[in-house]
């Protein structure tokens, strides 16, 4: 009966290795990742290697255990060699980062978290031209991206789809007077390419859906407060 006590604390002590050992591993990736400003929601959770574990026979626990522990050294040393590389490409100053598929938007200064908003991004519909060859997808573009041009009491100059959506004739010439509309896109806007802008809406109450046309919207105190930590060149991350 002893013997049988003494194997049965061997393996729980065997057993309770493991998991601490794949408690460790996920919890420094947590924290690496935490560090790095990813949403709680994107850290991985420490389940699977505690799973793999689980299910390994009795009988070969002990060299099970050995390569598993030779396995998270490794992805220990593999993840700190990423964190080095992902610290040393950080901006310096203040960057944007934007989660597209959820509708949030972070100000960050290094590890420092600036302020975290609600925004809109692009709804994914797809508008097709009703006399053919043209359409269109109104989607957020994901990557990185830098502020091509800062603006105040920006003016929209409608494209074609504007029109189009709205079941209105395009008018033919690119600068036509009812092409352009003031004070639609907010009090301020920050360019970063393609036509694509974070500025102002009207329609606040839609914030946190995805209802653009591939711009990002915030609302007015988190769009002056992002406006006036950002500059030509600061850095925008979308995913």
């Amino acid at each position: 009966m002893k013997r049988v006590i003494v194997r049965i604390s061997r393996l729980g002590l065997l057993l309770l290795v493991a998991g601490g050992a794949a408690f460790l591993a996920a919890g420094w990736l947590r924290t690496s990742l935490e560090r790095r400003g990813a949403p709680p929601r994107l850290v991985p959770q420490a389940s699977a290697v505690a799973r793999a574990a689980a299910a390994i026979p009795l009988d070969e626990l002990p060299s099970a255990l050995k390569e598993l522990d030779g396995e998270v050294t490794a992805l220990q040393k593999e993840l700190y060699g990423i964190d080095r590389k992902l610290l040393s490409r950080r901006p310096k100053g203040s960057y944007i980062v934007i989660d597209a598929a959820h509708n949030r938007l972070w100000l960050r200064k290094g590890e420092k978290t600036l302020r975290e908003a609600v925004c809109s991004t692009g709804s994914g519909k797809v508008l097709e031209d009703p006399t053919g060859g043209r359409s269109w997808l109104f989607s957020t573009p994901r990557g990185e991206f830098h502020v091509t041009n800062r603006l105040e009491n920006p003016l929209w100059r409608k494209p074609d789809w504007a029109f189009i959506e709205e079941g209105e004739p395009v008018p033919t010439r690119k600068d036509a007077v009812e092409r352009f509309e003031d004070g639609v896109l907010g009090e301020y806007a920050l360019a970063f390419g393609d036509g694509y802008l974070i500025h102002g809406t009207l329609y606040t109450r839609l914030l946190g859906k995805s209802v653009t046309h591939g711009c990002v919207r915030l609302g007015p105190i988190d769009l002056k407060a992002v406006y006036d930590a950002s500059s030509l060149h600061t850095k925008i991350y979308v995913f």
